[in-house]
């Protein structure tokens, strides 16, 4: 992969350079400023697969090279360096996102070979992904066939015990398994059941599979919970809580199995129904899960009025939040307020071991999940995947239960 840094600090450029070069990438350019930034990239905007660039420079900041490269309409990985407050790195990080940039990171300089070496793997898996999953834009048409054909499929991520390391879950994640382009990813279809009304269906779909495999996992021995993530439209049906309870009967599923997970921004829509459907589902005894928590507008008061048992920190908060203040202390200030209201603590976003080692130290952190611990699978991979993580939770919980 070609790589630009961007550093007006001669020695920053020529370390990070030897660093990169240490890891493999050979096809590395520097520039001291930015006019030759701007040289290099307006030629080829999608030359360069990664920039680097330091925030705060003489002639351009950081602030106004992220506007540039918007308007060129990079697509790239961008990783933004600084030696300035974190605070301000984080802004600039929010401030690049913003302008749908793809940041990998903003690092505290100096940056460190580890540091290099983490964001070049998650640039060479992204590549990799976008080269298997082709951007096809689907009909509803097609949608509504694939639901009513029976083509979705469910992968579950797992859900394990931060203290234990047992793996206590998984949460439901919809996948396409389209008879000609393979396996289809939600961010290809979901937007369009949404639009076209097909959403229900396809929510419903996936609840019903997701109790069938819970059900087929207790069968063998594994006792986990399922988490599936609630539409919009499940929440305006009143007659939704009854759907549940009819579909893990047939299931041979105890409700208390179950985990429906609830962004905050949904429950904003039409709130009195909401509330009704979702008390009524925790009569049901469902684990109802305030999911992505942080990211919306109101939740202190869903939290004081809607009985969730659980508290899913969104992963924006969780993954580096040993080395940012700011992240740490959303992170912290929500697991304790999860652990006084008497419900449970996901975190979502533990992405490597310095994540899960930060929230292994937090008490009152219940439950991790991340690509550390393990990305998506099929179902039928679950069982392996137990026995190999068994294994590995061994070292890093010192065999604690």
């Amino acid at each position: 992969m070609k790589i630009l840094i961007i550093d007006d600090d001669p020695f920053v450029l020529k370390l990070l350079g030897r660093q990169l070069l240490n890891l493999g990438c050979s096809q590395i350019e520097a520039c001291q400023c930015a006019a030759d930034a701007h040289e290099v990239l307006s030629s080829d905007p999608d030359a360069m697969a990664l920039v680097f660039c330091d925030i705060q420079m003489p002639e351009m900041d950081g602030v106004e090279m992220i506007r540039y490269l918007a308007g060129i309409g990079f697509r790239g990985g961008l990783v933004l360096m600084s030696g300035e407050d974190e605070r301000i790195l984080h802004t600039v990080q929010c401030l690049a996102t913003a302008h749908r940039l793809k940041v990998h990171d903003a690092l505290r300089k100096p940056v460190t070979p580890a540091q290099l070496r983490q964001i070049l793997e998650a640039e060479q898996q992204g590549a990799d992904d976008r080269a298997r999953a082709t951007r096809i834009q689907y009909g509803a048409d097609e949608v509504e066939a694939a639901i009513a054909n029976d083509e979705l499929v469910n992968h579950y991520q797992p859900k394990v015990s931060v203290r234990s390391g047992e793996v206590v879950g998984v949460e439901a994640l919809v996948r396409w398994q389209h008879p000609r382009d393979g396996l289809v990813y939600p961010d290809q279809f979901i937007a369009v059941a949404e639009q076209h009304g097909l959403i229900e269906g396809l929510t419903r779909q996936v609840l019903c599979g997701a109790l069938r495999q819970c059900r087929q996992w207790h069968d063998r021995g594994l006792r986990l919970s399922v988490a599936v993530n609630l539409s919009m439209s499940s929440l305006v049906r009143l007659d939704f809580p009854e759907f549940v309870a009819a579909a893990a009967k047939n299931a041979g599923v105890d409700l208390s199995w179950l985990v429906l997970e609830v962004t905050e921004s949904q429950l904003m829509h039409n709130p009195l129904t909401a509330l009704d459907i979702l008390t009524r589902l925790r009569l049901k005894n469902v684990t109802l899960s305030i999911d992505d928590f942080g990211t919306g507008h109101s939740s202190l008061s869903q939290l004081r009025d809607i009985p969730f048992n659980e508290l899913k920190v969104d992963a924006g908060f969780v993954h580096n939040a040993v080395r940012d203040s700011a992240r740490r202390a959303i992170l912290e200030a929500s697991l304790d307020m999860a652990h006084r209201l008497g419900m449970k603590s996901v975190a979502e976003g533990v992405e490597n071991l310095a994540d899960w080692q930060f929230l292994s130290r937090r008490h009152s952190c219940d439950i991790v999940q991340g690509y550390f611990i393990s990305r998506p699978l099929p179902a039928e991979s679950l069982n392996a995947w137990v026995a190999d993580w068994d294994k590995r939770s061994t070292g890093l919980t010192g065999g604690r239960a």
